[in-house]
This record gives C-alpha cells, sequence and structure tokens, in this order.
C-alpha cells in the first residue's frame, strides 16, 4: 500500500521509499524515512495534495510524490 492510498484519519509506517535520485532525496529531506509513522490529517477534494503530519509538523504532499512512499 502507498500513502497516495491512506485514508484520513490513519497512521501508519513507512515501510520503503521508492523512486530515483533527487526526487526520492527530496521526500527524505521532508522527513520521510524508513520507519517513520505518518499521520493523515486531510485529503484535498480532488485527492491532490494529501496534508499529512510527521515528526510533529504539518506537511503537504503531492500524490505523485506520495506514490513512492509505501506503508503499512
Amino acid at each position: 500500500m502507498t500513502l497516495k492510498e491512506v485514508k484520513t484519519g490513519q497512521t501508519v509506517t513507512v515501510q520503503k521509499i521508492t523512486g530515483e535520485g533527487a526526487v526520492k532525496r527530496r521526500i527524505m529531506d521532508m522527513g520521510i524515512t524508513k520507519g517513520t509513522e505518518i499521520y493523515v490529517r486531510k485529503v484535498a477534494p480532488l485527492g491532490d495534495p494529501v496534508e499529512v503530519t510527521v515528526r510533529g509538523y504539518e506537511l503537504s504532499v503531492r500524490k505523485a510524490d506520495a506514490e513512492m512512499v509505501e506503508v503499512k
């Protein structure tokens, strides 16, 4: 399952980050790393972006980036 598929109000744990180079680095720089818990706060009406809480701060993630984050 990816972060894009998680419903509002759920808390998940990052298992793996797919992707290559700069995109993967940008996701990791935002604090989304393996083992990190992510709480999905809101999803925009059209599904893009997704607002999440990571490491105590709010973050908006595009659907394309959320697809690269595998969660459990």
